[in-house]
């Protein structure tokens, strides 16, 4: 998910970029060397390359407060502009920074920039595209919105008094930045560009949670003032307390009201009664976009729904197989709801289903060094997902300090469920694999700062398979749960593909998801309103898991005895995010540089012998 937490300083900066060689033959410099080129002498295109990517970061840095803990940027004051000459200007400034990149040859770049090229090129083409398509129209879905994600916001670690008035200015410009959504939402339903109304019902309730509000100091967004630290003294720490107090009540909860109000009155009635994407305006077209930047691959939709169907093929038939091991006697929807229903499968708490999951992470904790080399520094804590947002998430959402799990109606939460999710969204799925890429500092801040959905997907599904080498599965059931969400993904390329290019219904989705996995009634109608009003980002998981397990294929077959698998996945997480076909060039890098490696090894042990 892309989450803006602050803000537009300078929307008119211009990024002017160095001068082209004027020859095509690269001048190589004796001093200069830049980040991620290992010491090595850059050319006049490195140099050029370098000075394009810094200055645009930094300009995006100020327009969205993308800033890393290691940036000099100040604390930023206001959220992001998000109108529509705002969206322009962002255009402009990526189309002229795309073509000064088409006057670098890569070939004139080093190793290190080439990959970066390979990165940062599709990055920017997918920021422009979003503002070309007016994505910006339809600013939320069933799963995420613009107004939830102001509660990110209050997670940061905010130490000094200037950050928490950046903070608390920004909450005061909540009315405004709420303007500009309604007003691009209007937009949008103008043009009938909008979120379906067939998954609408009970989305305002996030919205309707703060507007409602009396006590500001029950807002999420207060909590960074209920732990000031010492530091600050203790007139300024009330003075604080007072002004975010005055905040969120004079300006928050009103601008939710508001909002609450358009929702009502005006969004949801006007909201179009079709479901799929190419159903919307230039809908074909912006779905094709939306799969090139979620999957990174160049697949059309009928492709992706055949690959669907042959994987929902092959997994269906290794569920059977564990049935058999549970002795159970049923058909498979018997099984199916043997499942859903048997409370030995279900936490009576939500302390108890936390427990679970850090019981969990916990033995994984004790054999994830035999699969990956380089941990990570960082630890993440787990905690129940806030209630605003509970009835409509996922069941865990995982980042590189955090594991979100939802504790929100236990009868939809399966315990057999648990280790999957906590392999997926923990370690060594996203909290492993966001901490690396955030310890990466060899590489520039476009790419430490970068989640590219095919990647990181494709890394936590996979991960849920490499559970079974771990000896995390300790029963039929929780195998059958792994099971169950590898199905659940495989489905995504049928349904996705279905309701957005081939005219299924809803009801077609929710039935075709309900039969095929042990998923809760709940989340199954969860995930397919998420796939109807979020086309395409579903479809990265089990396209990024294919490549993986493909390319690890590869390697193993190459290598043989010589195959390492610390060496693999080390490689693979110190990529930090890429575009699966950057993964590709690398896995088959990393193939060569071990067969080289082992040839060399053997030359001296002949040569010794």
């Amino acid at each position: 998910m892309k989450t803006v937490l602050s803000v537009l300083i300078a929307a008119h900066l211009a990024l002017v970029a160095a001068p082209a060689a004027a020859s095509g033959q690269a001048t190589p410099s004796a001093t200069t060397t830049g980040a991620g080129t290992t010491g090595a002498i850059l050319s006049e295109a490195d140099r050029r390359f370098q000075a394009i990517h810094e200055r645009e970061w930094a300009w995006r840095e100020q327009q969205f407060g993308m800033a890393d803990e290691d940036s000099d940027a100040p604390p930023l004051h206001h959220l992001p502009a998000v109108d529509a000459e705002s969206q322009a200007a962002r255009l402009a400034m990526w189309d002229s920074v795309l073509a000064d990149l088409d006057t670098i040859d890569p070939a004139e770049l080093s190793p290190e920039n080439r990959i970066h090229l390979a990165v940062y090129r599709p990055q920017l083409q997918n920021l422009a595209a979003e503002v070309r398509f007016r994505s910006y129209e339809m600013p939320f879905n069933s799963d995420s919105s613009f107004w939830s994600n102001l509660s990110f916001m209050a997670r940061g670690d905010f130490e000094s008094t200037e950050e928490y008035r950046a903070y608390i200015d920004r909450l005061a410009d909540v009315p405004r930045y709420f303007d500009e959504q309604i007003a691009n939402m209007r937009a949008g339903l103008a043009r009938g560009f909008s979120v379906p109304r067939a998954v609408l019902d009970g989305r305002d309730v996030s919205i309707a949670t703060v507007a409602e509000l009396d006590d500001p100091t029950a807002s999420e967004l207060y909590a960074p003032f209920k732990k000031l630290p010492a530091t600050i003294p203790a007139d300024v720490r009330e003075q604080l307390q007072a002004d975010a107090r005055n905040a969120i009540a004079d300006h928050v909860i009103p601008a939710h009201q508001e909002l609450l109000t358009f929702f009502r009155e005006e969004y949801v009635p006007q909201a179009r009664t079709t479901l799929g994407a190419s159903e919307m305006p230039d809908g074909e077209a912006w779905y094709r976009q939306q799969i090139r930047e979620y999957t990174t691959l160049d697949l059309g939709p009928d492709e992706i729904h055949r690959i669907g169907l042959d994987e929902v093929a092959r997994i269906r038939a290794e569920m059977d197989e564990v049935i058999e091991q549970t002795g159970f006697e049923g058909s498979f929807p018997e099984f199916l709801h043997f499942l859903r229903t048997d409370p030995q499968f279900y936490a009576k708490t939500p302390q108890e289903l936390l427990n679970h999951a850090a019981w969990i992470a916990k033995r994984i904790d004790a054999v994830v060094g035999d699969y990956i080399g380089t941990l990570p520094r960082a630890r993440f804590t787990i905690v129940p997902v806030p209630p605003s947002i509970a009835p409509f998430w996922t069941a865990g959402r995982g980042g590189s300090n955090t594991y979100w799990l939802n504790t929100y109606d236990l009868p939809s939460r399966p315990l057999y469920n648990l280790p999957a999710l906590t392999l997926h969204e923990a370690s060594p799925g996203h909290a492993l694999q966001g901490a690396l890429a955030e310890e990466q500092d060899a590489l520039p801040a476009f790419r430490r700062n970068t989640y590219i959905s095919a990647f990181g997907e494709g890394w936590g599904l996979y991960v849920e398979k490499l559970g079974e080498e771990m000896g995390i599965y300790e029963t039929p059931y929780q195998q059958f749960g792994r099971l169950t969400y590898e199905m659940w993904r495989a489905c995504r390329l049928v349904i996705d593909t279905g309701v957005h290019a081939k005219g299924w219904t809803r009801e077609q989705a929710l039935a075709y998801l309900r039969d095929h996995t042990a998923l809760s009634e709940h989340e199954v109608t969860t995930e397919v309103d998420r796939y109807i009003s979020w086309p395409a980002q579903a479809l990265s998981y089990k396209l990024g898991e294919l490549a993986i397990v493909r390319l690890r294929g590869e390697a193993e077959q190459a290598l043989g005895a010589d195959f390492d698998i610390k060496a693999f996945h080390d490689m693979v997480l110190a990529l930090g995010s890429v575009p699966l076909p950057v993964l590709e060039t690398q896995v088959r890098a990393f193939i060569a540089d071990s067969e080289a490696t082992a040839a060399q090894a053997k030359k001296v042990a002949d040569t010794a012998g």
